[in-house]
């Protein structure tokens, strides 16, 4: 896994690269839509929809894992299937990425370009962007760092370094499962109600390891206190731990209310009482993400020497 991170963290997936073979999510997502349309019919029964979408999950989840298992079966042990290994997980790592995304939000939000930086903020959540001023698109690409520093980074490593490259493989399976069909919506509430569940199950450890390691990066007992009191106010059982984490840190509040498409949903804040965010706390936070991620590196590095004098 810290191979894997590092030729992640130094290559990510390149354009040249997704441009003649995508990218294995996107193969994953098209075997998705594919059950999806095939048995997520609207005038099933809602327990029939459920038991269908769990049963596609499962066997979505089942060929990835079985696949890696396959493939990391049939390398040796040699150094050559090792590094194999280490650069397939590193497709399945977004550390990189993530960093860019939020990065190029934060620069044409400084520069007071609010048209590109609601463009560039559309591409990482789903609110409606055409609505945000500075603080909201700031305060979304916060979140949006934050929550997924969890799912894109921390869970895929503690997974991988658990189970190896099948375990890798599985945990990005079912966040993609969640992304594609774990929607609160007519169409995917019954269908995806198993798969939302599931990825709730699998981020339990890791995205409260998260928001430990950003207070750790803060340097700041204020940041686990802000975490500890405010995680559980957020509507997801997870994505609370980081984000609330990165509040305290930055001093900034988050969350709170906003529009997704025609729906306006009153969402409790995150460190109540602080200021609002604003460009320059982007970049504050992009620095904070890095600390928090070298953090993890140093943790990982200890499990490997202590690994080695057992």
């Amino acid at each position: 896994m810290l191979i894997a991170w590092a030729v992640e963290a130094v290559f990510g997936w390149p354009d040249w690269l997704y441009r003649r073979v995508r990218h294995p999510v996107v193969w994953f997502g098209v075997l998705v839509g594919v059950l999806e349309k095939l048995l997520n019919r609207q005038t099933w029964p809602h327990w029939t929809r459920y038991l269908l979408g769990a049963a596609s999950s499962l066997l979505a989840i089942t060929l990835v894992a079985g696949l890696a298992l396959m493939v990391a079966q049939a390398l040796s042990d040699s150094w050559a299937g090792f590094a194999v290994q280490a650069v397939i997980a590193s497709s399945l790592l977004a550390s990189r990425s993530l960093y860019q995304h939020v990065a190029s939000v934060a620069a044409p939000l400084s520069a007071g370009d609010l048209s590109a930086a609601r463009k560039a903020v559309s591409l990482i959540v789903g609110r409606d962007p055409a609505r945000l001023d500075e603080a909201g698109i700031a305060r979304a690409s916060i979140e949006s760092l934050a929550e997924n520093a969890s799912d894109g980074v921390i869970a895929p490593l503690f997974w991988g370094a658990l189970f190896g490259l099948p375990g890798i493989a599985a945990y990005k399976a079912i966040n993609t499962l969640d992304s594609i069909i774990g929607h609160r919506n007519e169409r995917y509430a019954a269908f995806g109600g198993f798969a939302a569940r599931l990825d709730d199950a699998v981020n339990i450890f890791p995205a409260r390891l998260t928001g430990f390691l950003i207070a750790v990066a803060s340097a700041r007992l204020f940041t686990l206190r802000v975490m500890v009191r405010d995680a559980r106010k957020h509507r997801s059982p997870n994505a609370g731990w980081p984000e609330a984490a990165m509040a305290g840190a930055l001093g900034v509040r988050l969350s709170g209310p906003r529009i997704y498409g025609d729906r306006h949903t009153e969402e409790p804040w995150l460190n109540r009482g602080a200021r609002d965010p604003r460009s320059t706390d982007i970049r504050r936070a992009l620095r904070l993400y890095i600390l928090a991620l070298f953090v993890a590196a140093l943790a990982l590095m200890g499990v490997v020497i202590i690994g080695e004098r057992l």
